[in-house]
């Protein structure tokens, strides 16, 4: 199975959290962040009522879909071949 490569952005908050477990349990925070996302996906339920609640918990993510759809009606887009 081929695997995928992420950059996930947390606030100083989680980040810190996420460093003092990791110091707790002797391992590299990569790896303990890795360990949750799988368990937080392992454990989503795909219906998709409960994906609209679990998005509408994301801060500013309404807001953010939002400007990505003006932009795109306005043309300030980029090709996916060009990422």
């Amino acid at each position: 199975m081929a695997s995928q490569r992420l950059n996930i952005t947390l606030d100083d908050e989680r980040a810190s959290k996420l460093a003092r477990l990791a110091r707790r349990v002797h391992v590299n925070e990569g790896t303990l962040a890795r360990s949750l996302l799988s368990s937080a996906i392992d454990d989503a339920d795909p219906d998709p009522a409960n994906v609209v609640l679990l998005l509408d918990g994301v801060d500013g993510a309404y807001e953010r879909a939002a400007l990505g759809r003006q932009q795109a009606r306005q043309g300030e887009t980029i090709q996916l071949d060009e990422l």
